[in-house]
């Protein structure tokens, strides 16, 4: 029975695109795996595995609306003007509907690939619909982001806080701590940067010293 509910939600979503927000043809193969995602996000959820260990990164009741927060405090340069795709994803993530949002962006990406901060809020969805767990597309999209454009500090940024949710802490803290050599002294988000960094050493340091024989 859950799996029909599931469906009719899969469907209800992808008629409400196509009508409602007009996806183009050409992006309904994207709409189309992301809906498979989603589903099988689904079963991921509902298999009862136990999850790897994750740091807190903020509040769960605030977590969409503290991620598009601080993805748009990382952004270098003006915001977009008329990406219409990532405005409606941002909303869905404000109210922690990642798999729609998800979605959206891969529509957004498949219509234009070099958008480095439609690939990285894609990433940040991915994670956040796994709720925390990176997967291999979570990856890819935060790799598409940084190629897009090397020099922002989001991809890394958000690399890094997924790699440490998903139990990967020392990797998680080698690449903040890559990003904070590369920081410029004077950007807002360093301070910020620096205190997850201790707090993410912090943690590897109770966890080590529990795990050492006594």
């Amino acid at each position: 029975m859950s799996w029909l509910i599931a469906l009719g939600l899969a469907a209800a979503c992808l008629a409400a695109l196509l009508l409602v927000f007009k996806v183009p043809r050409r992006g309904w193969e994207a709409l189309g795996a992301a809906l498979l995602l989603g589903l099988a996000g689904y079963v991921l959820q509902a298999s009862g595995q136990p999850g790897a260990p994750k740091v807190a990164a903020v509040p769960r009741s605030e977590d969409g609306k503290a991620l598009v927060a601080a993805r748009q405090q990382l952004r270098v340069g003006p915001p977009q003007q008329g990406n219409s795709w990532l405005i409606i994803a941002d909303a869905q993530v404000r109210n922690g509907r990642y798999a729609d949002a998800s979605t959206l962006l891969l529509g957004a990406v498949e219509q234009n690939p070099k958008d480095s901060e439609s690939w990285l809020a894609l990433g940040i969805a991915l994670v956040s619909h796994a709720e925390g767990n990176l997967s291999p597309a979570a990856l890819h999209a935060f790799r598409q982001a940084s190629a897009a454009d090397p020099a922002a500090p989001g991809p890394p940024f958000f690399l890094g806080l997924a790699l440490a949710q998903s139990g990967r802490l020392d990797e998680g803290r080698t690449l903040w701590t890559s990003l904070l050599k590369a920081t410029p002294a004077d950007a807002p988000w360093r301070g910020d940067l620096a205190a997850r960094i201790t707090a993410l050493e912090g943690f590897i340091a109770s966890q080590r010293a529990e795990a050492a024989p006594r």
